[in-house]
């Protein structure tokens, strides 16, 4: 009797996993991210601290921050990271939301699928229950009257202080939202592209020294002598932004000039002087009294500026000078021949300030200012890098509310109405699938459950008392971590968020969850298993990197 030939498939050492075990894993790969983030959520969230490989240190409680910084190698919770960036990058808020969901609706079906229900009926209940999560989201949402700027300007500040509330500076919320609804609001409208807010860092001071510029706000650049002899300050100056080099350029290291006599290398040298001095004197022909370059401004040519009472700055970063350049108007040019007036920029004003312990230039009142700059200030560096972060999260919800112009109520108020929702239809539906529908609806209570958690209050007594007020159509009825009873109407007390943060957490959620779901076996290939092997290297290249050594002499 012949025995079956054995067939090697993959290299030795691969690891492979499938089946149910495998499938189960991963699950269990997804709760230990998301117990990492829970204690985060809400008003009453805790901040993590993170430390790197290289010391640094870094405070926050913003889900996508922490998962970013986690170095997380679980191919199947990775999964999470990508929705938790996902919805950062697409709505700015809701990063934590978002992965405990992912994380709960799997765990609500790990029962179903250690009793041997197809992976594929879970996946075909949670997108039923996802769409009609996105359909109840917008029938109940309340649009709102833009028409008023008075009183939409008053809703923006309520979702920003929203956003606010489950982070660091939740203490200064009516100074940080009226700076962010400013911001926000000094864009052009129709584009409302939020790189154009520059946010500047200064270590020193309190959060309350932190200020909005309507106009652009850059760090001094490294400056020669001559610097301080200019100007510091102009009214309605014009302004030029050039990508040009003006300094006298040493030759090449491996140029060679052959000359005959020293006047001609002396001519070699008043050539490359006639070069920077015709920039220069093109460049204050044109009447600008501010001139900035992406490249080096050298000593001869700030000093040559300086004594004709222009203001130069060099190294400007470029992100600084295209914010310059839609706050002044004109264009960045690469050459100084041919400047006309239209190239030039305008403001009313611009002058050096110190600001803690830097300088700033700072251009105000500028004709074109569709941008503008925050200067942060705070104790410890690591503070206002959060500052940073929770401003941003507010920017982007107030951006999307400007855009849409709808709003629901937050504190796990919509994620309870849809839970009725949907427990009310799956009763309508036959067969697993009415399981697995209800498995959803339950999993959406992990964000008030969560809230009360992190509140220290007790959360079976406050989620019955929500069913039970969602049951009899409150709607708006959500956790309130301060008063008494522990649950109030949020839209009456203006916890409002917009529509779009929950669409967008209820349809990534989903996804990831049917995603971990669908995978049931996992190859490992042991060349991933080695820290950071890198790809390898051609073969020869030990022999030529050797046979270069000495430049030329031959080895003996």
């Amino acid at each position: 009797m012949s025995t079956q030939p054995t067939v090697v498939l993959l290299r030795e050492g691969t690891d492979t996993s499938q089946g149910n075990p495998q499938l189960l894993s991963n699950i269990s790969a997804c709760l230990a991210v998301s117990q990492t983030l829970s204690s985060t959520l809400g008003p009453r969230g805790m901040d993590k601290l993170i430390v790197n490989e290289r010391g640094d240190a870094q405070i926050t409680n913003d889900g996508a921050t922490i998962l970013k910084l986690l170095d997380i190698v679980h191919p199947a919770a990775r999964t999470l990271v990508d929705i938790a960036r996902a919805q950062d990058a697409e709505v700015g808020d809701g990063t934590t939301s978002v992965v405990l969901l992912a994380a709960q609706l799997l765990k609500e079906v790990r029962g179903y699928i250690e009793e041997g229900v197809s992976p594929h009926i879970i996946m075909k209940g949670f997108r039923k229950a996802s769409q009609l999560a996105a359909e109840h989201v917008k029938a109940i949402q309340i649009s709102v009257d833009k028409s008023d700027p008075e009183h939409f300007r008053s809703l923006l500040l309520k979702i920003a202080s929203t956003s606010m509330s489950s982070k660091l500076i939740h203490s200064e919320k009516p100074f940080f939202s009226k700076m962010v609804v400013d911001a926000v609001q000094c864009l052009d409208q129709d584009d409302l592209d939020e790189s154009l807010i520059g946010v500047k860092k200064i270590p020193g001071g309190g959060m309350q020294d932190s200020l909005l510029i309507q106009g652009v706000a850059f760090k001094k650049t490294f400056t020669y002598a001559g610097a301080e002899q200019q100007p510091k300050s102009f009214k309605n100056p014009l302004i030029l932004s050039l990508n040009v080099e003006l300094e006298l350029k040493a030759e090449k290291d491996n140029a060679e000039v052959r000359v005959e006599a020293v006047s001609d290398y002396q001519a070699i040298v008043d050539a490359e002087w006639e070069i920077i001095y015709r920039k220069l004197e093109a460049i204050e022909k044109t009447g600008a009294k501010v001139v900035l370059s992406k490249l080096p401004i050298g000593d001869l040519a700030t000093q040559w500026f300086a004594d004709r009472d222009i203001f130069c700055a060099g190294r400007v970063p470029a992100g600084d000078l295209r914010r310059v350049c839609q706050a002044v108007g004109g264009s960045i040019q690469s050459t100084c021949s041919d400047i006309t007036r239209d190239d030039l920029g305008a403001c009313g004003s611009f002058e050096e300030i110190q600001i803690g312990g830097e300088r700033y230039n700072i251009f105000e009142e500028c004709p074109k200012a569709k941008t503008c700059t925050l200067i942060l200030r705070g104790g410890a560096e690591q503070f206002i890098e959060e500052v940073e972060r929770s401003l941003h999260d507010a920017i982007m919800v107030v951006k999307r509310a400007i855009r849409n112009g709808d709003v629901v109520a937050g504190g796990g108020a919509v994620e309870m109405d849809v839970s009725a929702h949907i427990r009310k239809h799956a009763l309508s539906i036959p067969g697993k699938q009415q399981l697995i529908m209800t498995a959803f609806a339950k999993a959406l209570e992990i964000i008030p459950r969560q809230i009360c958690d992190n509140a220290g209050l007790d959360s079976t007594d406050i989620l019955n008392k929500l069913r039970m007020r969602h049951a009899t159509g409150d709607r708006w009825c959500g956790v309130d971590v301060d008063g008494a009873d522990g649950v109030r109407d949020n839209m009456e007390a203006f916890v409002w968020e917009p529509p779009l943060v929950k669409l967008n957490a209820f349809s990534s959620a989903t996804e990831a969850a049917c995603l971990i779901l669908s995978v049931d076996e996992t190859v490992r290939n042991p060349q991933s298993e080695a820290p950071n092997s890198g790809p390898r290297a051609p073969p020869g290249t030990a022999q030529r990197a050797l046979r270069g050594r000495g430049r030329g002499i031959p080895r003996r």
